[in-house]
């Protein structure tokens, strides 16, 4: 086996509510990312104190995750497009330093 070369790219975790996964993803899709995954049925504690992680009565009544890898000189238009979002709704952005293999499936570049 050939080993992997690893290239830098952030990794956004996206937490919201269900009912706006549309919003994100249509917000993502727009600034080009290349790819996505979406958890559902998150549960956790955070300031409006702890979220059961079941079904309830839909998939909008669930916090969902959404996980992207990207270049860097994405993280920032993507943060400015959800900043409105947060002001408004509850939620969370992580940004944090990854490796990842096959940079072709993130970004343009490799």
């Amino acid at each position: 086996m050939q080993n992997l070369n690893l290239s830098s790219l952030k990794k956004l975790e996206i937490i919201l509510g269900g009912e706006y996964q549309s919003f994100a993803t249509d917000l993502l899709d727009r600034a080009g990312v290349k790819g996505y995954t979406i958890v559902h049925n998150l549960s956790g504690k955070g300031s409006h104190g702890f979220r059961e992680g079941h079904l309830m009565f839909n998939e909008d009544d669930v916090l969902i995750m959404v996980i992207a890898a990207v270049p860097e000189d994405m993280v920032e238009p993507i943060l400015e497009g959800f900043e409105p979002f947060f002001n408004k709704h509850s939620g969370v952005v992580f940004v944090s330093d990854i490796q990842v293999s096959r940079l072709v499936k993130f970004s343009d570049q490799g």
